[in-house]
């Protein structure tokens, strides 16, 4: 009995999809081949066609349906500007390349806040995986209202305001985010070993991103930790390393663990006041066209140096990894980098809008690309477990950093 009413249950099933089936095609055929001619819009389309073989007529025919369509039997106003916008965006995203990314102008804008050093926002760096869209947030800053809300490192951004991010482009969720100062945003997260989601409302404040920090150590060790590469970074990284010399250090840790990396000149400019004279990078694009970053003999480093990276050292922050190590001149310690070797140009289209686009690989001066590869420590440690979700972290605690120390007290006992 019970199987009977398995099988009538599947045939009823059935019976509700196909006609659903034929509902559907019915509703088509009706819209598009009736009350609107798209054969008569699709004829002569294919005369003009671009390098690719692709119809420039046709393209356009098909725009033009999907607008007549939208026009005519969408239930809701549509926004002639989103529309247009979407299909901008869309070009970018057929590329399937995560990196490259078109910006309206409200996202331009928040962009190049965030660059510049300040914004409005909650003091958290966030990053994607490539693979999975999965968003995670990396580090809280100190005194940030996300630290205060009680974010903790490697909480994962399910919805903003209750929107589902996951797969979103990476700007696009961190446009969502800030917004205006004393405006709140709605931020559902999924942390590890908690069954159910955390819901936080955080109150936005006016961010001044730390992307440089220092200190002098114990046996009179220098510390500098860099947050990303951005414009600011430069003149703030120069400034640290003078005060740190004033001080007469002997020795020196630059912390690169969760940088997310950035401009590419930042970083190469950096990098000059530290190598020795030569190659510090160089990329190639699609045409086999060289571009080389040197340094020159001018600026150097020559104490010991040890160089702080993990798994969300990414892109200028492996730049600057894959130099010292290729120079031999610093000892990397921590876990391997996250590996991506290449490079995006931000090219603003004149309108108040801009895309990102990858144009070139980057290569380590012994002529290394680390795409998808990550470049090793040469002394592997993992942090401590317990300190993986602790939003600060005391220096005395930092088992990688007291590993750095370590290795600095000893090449100065050499």
């Amino acid at each position: 009995m019970e199987d009977n009413k398995k099988v009538l249950k599947g045939f009823i099933g059935g019976v509700i999809t196909a006609t659903l089936v034929i509902s559907i095609v019915l509703f088509i055929n009706k819209y598009t081949s009736g009350e609107i001619d798209t054969a008569s819009i699709f004829d002569n389309t294919k005369t003009q066609t671009t390098s690719s073989g692709v119809s420039s007529k046709a393209v356009e025919a098909k725009v033009s349906i999907i607008k007549q369509i939208i026009d005519k039997y969408y239930l809701e106003d549509a926004d002639e500007d989103k529309l247009v916008e979407g299909m901008y965006k869309g070009l970018v995203d057929g590329l399937e390349d995560p990196y490259s990314v078109y910006y309206t102008e409200d996202e331009f804008k928040s962009l190049m806040e965030s660059t510049n050093g300040v914004y409005c926002g909650i003091g958290v760096t966030v990053s994607e995986d490539a693979n999975t869209g999965i968003i995670t947030m990396v580090k809280p800053f100190e005194n940030s209202p996300g630290l205060e809300a009680g974010i903790l490192p490697g909480d994962i951004l399910y919805k903003v305001d209750g929107t589902e991010v996951t797969g979103m482009e990476i700007s696009n969720v961190v446009a969502m985010i800030k917004g205006e100062e004393g405006t709140t945003v709605n931020l559902t997260l999924v942390r590890e070993g908690v069954s159910e989601n955390i819901e936080l409302t955080v109150e936005r404040k006016q961010i001044e991103i730390p992307t440089i920090s220092y200190e002098v150590l114990d046996n009179n060790i220098g510390y500098i930790y860099i947050s990303e590469f951005d414009t600011i970074t430069e003149s703030q990284f120069t400034s640290a390393l003078d005060d740190l010399n004033k001080q007469g250090i002997d020795g020196l840790v630059v912390d690169l663990r969760d940088n997310p990396g950035g401009n590419l000149d930042v970083v190469n400019s950096i990098l000059d006041q530290i190598l020795p004279e030569g190659m510090i990078v160089y990329t190639e694009d699609k045409y086999g066209e060289r571009e080389e970053y040197k340094s020159d003999e001018e600026n150097q480093f020559n104490k010991p140096l040890a160089v702080l990276i993990n798994g969300n050292s990414a892109s200028a922050s492996e730049i600057f990894a894959g130099a010292i190590k290729d120079y031999g001149i610093g000892t990397l310690v921590g876990t391997k980098t996250f590996g991506k070797g290449i490079v995006q140009r931000l090219i603003e289209l004149g309108d108040g809008t801009a895309m990102k686009l990858t144009i070139s690989k980057y290569y380590t001066p012994k002529g290394y690309n680390i795409h998808k590869i990550g470049i090793e420590p040469d002394v592997e440690i993992e942090l401590d477990e317990s300190l993986k979700t602790q939003a600060v972290i005391t220096h005395d605690e930092d088992n990688q950093l007291q590993k750095a120390l370590e290795i600095i007290r000893e090449k100065l006992q050499q």
